[in-house]
């Protein structure tokens, strides 16, 4: 049976982890911020929906760990040479797998000045362009 106080400790942690406020979590997973609101205050308890929704965003969270706390958090340590040069930055309303902007970390770092353009790409076939 899951615990609830023990899975809303695990909510904090992931949005502690990736450092998302409560706001910023439920719109990476797509959905409402009350959702977020009402489970983390204890009204709520989660549905499958939304706990499969945190697992398929984010690839570090297993099902075990989330609704029972076995194995542990973050399941992959960072601590290679390849995802210290290279980190994908989502955009906070789409799920990574529809778009992500990849960043090499051994160039030299960049000021927004230096940046001409970003385009974003949607599975759909749309894009956004910012200048």
């Amino acid at each position: 049976m899951l615990n609830q106080e023990n899975f809303i400790q695990r909510m904090y942690k992931i949005m502690e982890h990736y450092n998302l406020s409560a706001a910023t979590f439920s719109d990476e997973i797509n959905v409402q911020r009350s959702s977020i609101s009402h489970l983390l205050s204890g009204r709520n308890k989660p549905s499958l929906e939304f706990v499969l929704k945190i697992v398929d965003h984010y690839e570090e969270v297993t099902l075990d760990w989330l609704l029972y706390g076995r194995n542990s958090f973050p399941t992959s340590q960072k601590n290679n040479a390849k995802d210290q040069e290279e980190k994908i930055i989502s955009s906070p309303t789409q799920n990574r797998k529809d778009t992500a902007l990849l960043i090499d970390k051994s160039q030299k770092k960049t000021t927004p000045s230096e940046i001409e353009r970003i385009v974003v790409f949607y599975q759909n076939g749309t894009f956004k362009e910012y200048s």
